[in-house]
């Protein structure tokens, strides 16, 4: 499964101030993340996560008022 994943990446270049990076790699350093790549897709997931479910939450209790 882990190959079908990879597969299916595309490479995107996002600009980041230095104070992010520099963060990301302390993140490495601690072990927490293997690469500034896994990092990065993490927190893009918990970001999609966090505000698709805010706007379908929403959305539901708007129907239900």
């Amino acid at each position: 499964m882990k190959g079908e994943v990879r597969n299916t990446m595309k490479l995107i270049t996002v600009h980041l101030p230095e104070s992010y990076i520099e963060g990301l790699n302390e993140l490495i350093k601690q072990r927490m993340y293997p690469s500034r790549s896994e990092a990065i897709r993490a927190a893009v997931r918990d970001l999609l996560k966090k505000e698709l479910w805010r706007e379908k939450k929403l959305r539901m209790s708007k129907m239900i008022a």
